[in-house]
């Protein structure tokens, strides 16, 4: 147990040693006095009129934060500032590693207060920590990939409808532009958030294929992307937008048709699962209890 310990001592005096060597000589609560010093002088109290967590709690955690961010690879960062584009929603990577470690110590501490609790350590005591470490570990990346897979769902689901409204409106005489506009304001959902940003991009002065470009980027799903592709290379060779967009629309109803087919499909076998641990026992257990009060009645006598 102790060839367990020992070296993993050594690594957090290690750790804690190399961080306090590569942080900066200005600790941030002395940067914080300083600026608060300032602004009375200057008589400008509009930040201590701000709660708690603005002024105190929330600078904190983003400074965390970024020191942790700063010792993972530039790479990792970006995957994880990629996925939590594709979730749509607004963490920063920095801020989600902040989550991942407090989530990762939460689980942690409860197992070591758990171990402390029942007396002391011992090797089952160590996997049960280890184990605790490990679920608080994945929880923050489960979230993660579960929020991007059911954001892209929901995209690849409003997807055919949209196709065919955009197709309708350019064919009625509207601009690639309006009819875009059109499906944000009558559709809602992710799909309808991701158009409406694109179009203010494209207003604020930005090429419309780079606007489309960055749209399947953020949702990271491939229907998408290969009708943002198809209506880029119709723009660069002069091809009618229309015809693309009609045969986008025919390709995106034969995909929708096919995956509800894939799901029919794989609904008998995902159903044998509850059917053998729940109701086929249930189910026994109606026709055989019976028999076996009986039985067991005839046996007694």
């Amino acid at each position: 147990m102790l060839t367990l310990i020992i070296p993993l001592i050594v690594f957090a005096a290690v750790t804690l040693l190399v961080a306090g060597l590569v942080r900066p000589r200005v600790s941030l609560t002395e940067v914080r006095i300083q600026t608060l010093r300032q602004q009375v002088a200057a008589g400008d109290l509009s930040a201590l009129a701000l709660p708690f967590s603005d002024r105190i709690l929330r600078p904190s955690i983003k400074g965390f934060g970024k020191r942790l961010a700063s010792m993972l690879p530039a790479n990792f960062l970006a995957s994880i500032q990629n996925s939590l584009t594709m979730s749509g929603s607004s963490m920063t990577a920095s801020t989600f590693v902040t989550f991942w470690v407090v989530c990762t110590g939460l689980f942690a501490g409860l197992a070591i207060v758990a171990l402390a609790a029942l007396g002391g350590v011992s090797a089952q005591g160590f996997l049960g920590l280890l184990v605790m470490a490990g679920i608080g570990f994945s929880l923050p990346l489960m979230w993660l990939k579960t929020t991007v897979g059911s954001r892209q769902k929901l995209i690849v689901k409003d997807l055919p409808d949209a196709m065919d409204l955009i197709t309708t409106c350019v064919e009625a005489g509207l601009g690639l532009d309006a009819a875009l506009a059109k499906v944000s304001e009558q559709m809602k959902g992710a799909l309808a958030m991701e158009i409406s940003q694109m179009l203010r991009e494209v207003s604020m002065g930005r090429l419309r294929r780079e606007a489309l470009s960055d749209l399947g980027q953020r949702t990271g799903v491939q229907e998408l992307i290969s009708f943002v592709n198809a209506i880029i290379q119709a723009e660069q060779l002069g091809v009618s937008i229309g015809h693309v967009l009609k045969v986008q629309s025919d390709q995106m109803r034969t995909h929708r048709r096919q995956r509800a087919e894939k799901l029919a499909h794989e609904a008998p076998i995902k159903m044998m699962f509850p059917l053998v641990f729940f109701i086929f026992p249930a189910f026994m257990l109606v026709i055989l209890g019976p028999a076996g009060i009986v039985l067991s009645q005839q046996m007694m006598k």
